[in-house]
């Protein structure tokens, strides 16, 4: 009997990956592409599709391919488009599924990268039996997907959950998105970076992160520090729990999740991350909600996060459609 397998592709600005995952998240195959080599989104389906043909015949036992599932920048799960991607080389809204679909027989769908983390951690991670979480993904940026009665939420548009754009700070730091004063200009690898650059600017604490450049400066860096004692790390890990336990606390309000897991670059800080944001959310979060939701690490192993998730995606869909 042939093992029912689907593929996950991550599509990220520099490379794509790809994976064959089984129902129980054992990937049985990898390979993958570089984005930037294929200017012409056709010719880079054609690799693309290349690419899966050659690692599905490096798979030694039998499969039997039930869907593909690819998470995207700005990938919209309604239309299958890719829509104005700010990393990618192609510009404009981009058919993808509907161009996937003249090489493969089988589903295909498309969502953007933090809606698929919140899939992967629901079929292969820590909210298996869960239908209500939150996954903020802490990495350069902050992504986040929210999953209510069981379903990812995308709203009207396709583009729900962008918890990391809602306005925290009127007039406050400069995002990439072109507003100021977003969640993720604070709560994210490199939100932590500008908090200790500020810090630094301020403080005349001696502080090892004095001499590192600016432009050198990482989040790991500034958990090593914390590791350490170093009191502006310890400062700058309390004042992003601070602001991210308020953008908790508001999305536990609308949405009364059981748990909120915290996934990428920055969760990896563990207790000097996780242990301020337990302690604000506790203090601020409304009454009837109180003891009502954890905070939780991502049970998804972070290289195979990506392809985990897309795949996950591909499975959800094969669900919705047996129903």
């Amino acid at each position: 009997m042939k093992k029912e397998i689907t593929i996950g592709i991550d599509i990220g600005g520099t490379n794509s990956v790809m994976g064959a995952v089984d129902r129980d998240g054992n990937i049985l195959g990898e390979n993958r592409i570089s984005t930037t080599d294929y200017p012409d989104i056709h010719d880079y389906v054609a690799a693309l599709h290349e690419a899966i043909q050659e690692m599905l015949k490096s798979i030694r036992e039998e499969t039997e391919l039930k869907a593909v599932g690819i998470g995207a920048p700005n990938g919209n799960y309604y239309h299958g488009t890719i829509e104005y991607p700010p990393n990618l080389i192609w510009e404009g809204v981009i058919p993808l599924c509907d161009l996937m679909s003249k090489y493969f027989s089988e589903p295909v769908v498309l969502t953007n990268d933090a809606n698929a983390a919140a899939l992967g951690e629901m079929i292969y991670g820590g909210a298996r039996n869960m239908k209500n979480f939150i996954i903020y993904t802490l990495g350069t940026g902050l992504g986040s997907g929210i999953v209510i009665n069981g379903e990812v939420l995308y709203g009207h548009t396709g583009f729900a959950g962008e918890i990391g754009h809602i306005i925290m700070v009127p007039g406050g730091r400069d995002c990439g998105c072109g507003r100021q004063g977003c969640l993720e200009t604070y709560v994210s690898a490199t939100g932590i970076v500008r908090t200790v650059e500020e810090l630094l600017a301020q403080r005349r604490l001696a502080s090892p992160l004095r001499r590192v450049a600016p432009d050198r400066l990482t989040a790991k860096m500034i958990t090593d520090a914390a590791k350490e004692g170093d009191a502006i790390a310890l400062e700058a890990f309390d004042k992003t729990a601070g602001m991210l336990a308020l953008s908790i606390v508001n999305a536990v309000a609308f949405s009364s999740p059981e748990a909120i897991f915290l996934f990428g670059g920055l969760s990896n800080a563990g207790k000097y991350i996780f242990e301020p944001t337990e302690k604000y959310v506790n203090e601020k979060i409304q009454t009837i909600f109180k003891g009502t939701v954890k905070i939780l690490p991502s049970l998804i192993p972070e290289n195979n996060a990506a392809i985990l998730g897309a795949s996950a995606l591909a499975w959800k869909e094969l669900e919705k459609r047996d129903v």
